[in-house]
């Protein structure tokens, strides 16, 4: 299937870009393209990671289109959003088979791959056909189902991964890596500040507890003591 992205085949041989797709998909569009959003200019491992935590429901996405009726998230500053567990999947792993694809080509650092493309679309829209059991008047036989009938939509993503000195990169593309860079040392901080101890806060604790430890030993030796003149005296 073409990709939306337009390149030209000669840097795509000589392995400057890495490119991957997933289609045929049963994903919601509007799900894979909020996704695509949130994964976009993001390095390629920091978005890996990203999305194993949107997996697990720990890291809420943020909804620019197809947002009615949806509730805000504290999390994303007031911004709406929700957790699509399918949709992440699937992005996932088209950005670990563009990566396989990049080191197979072996042009690319794989320290330094950022997803510079990432699109969802859909494919193909199929007719959801009634049940067996219910058959519609007028088709030949007898039975009763539903007027009003619902589509299949399937969907396909695109990821392009290359490094940060790719020529074909545009302006646009270079401010917006610069910007996912500058949020990234933000989050380890916050991450390194909820991994702290909490007996590191309170030293006289700390103090406390080894007292307690070195005293269990005299405790057993005064015991062997009386254990011993215990013995004697018999």
């Amino acid at each position: 299937m073409k990709y939306s992205i337009r390149i030209p085949k000669e840097e795509i041989k000589a392995g400057e870009i890495s490119l991957a797709q997933r289609y045929d998909l049963n994903v919601s569009y509007k799900d894979l393209g909020a996704v695509c959003d949130a994964v976009r200019y993001m390095k390629a491992s920091a978005a890996l990671a990203f999305l194993e935590k949107a997996i697990k429901m720990e890291v809420p996405i943020a909804y620019r289109r197809h947002n009615k009726h949806m509730g805000s998230r504290h999390e994303l500053g007031g911004k709406k959003g929700k957790y699509p567990v399918k949709a992440s999947k699937e992005v996932r792993l088209a950005i670990i088979n563009a990566i396989a694809n990049a080191e197979n080509q072996g042009n690319l650092d794989a320290e330094n791959m950022y997803v510079i493309h990432s699109a969802a679309n859909k494919t193909r829209i199929e007719r959801r056909s009634p049940s067996k059991g219910s058959i519609a008047w007028g088709r030949g036989m007898y039975g009763r189902s539903a007027i009003n009938h619902s589509d299949i939509e399937y969907a396909k993503v695109e990821i392009g991964i290359a490094n940060a000195d790719y020529k074909g990169m545009t302006k646009k593309m270079k401010y917006f890596i610069g910007v996912k860079k500058a949020s990234e040392p933000k989050i380890k901080a916050a991450k390194q500040q909820k991994q702290k101890p909490s007996n590191a806060l309170n030293p006289e604790k700390t103090k406390e507890k080894k007292e307690k430890t070195i005293a269990i030993p005299e405790k057993k030796e005064a015991d062997e003591e009386k254990k011993e003149s215990a013995t004697s005296t018999k």
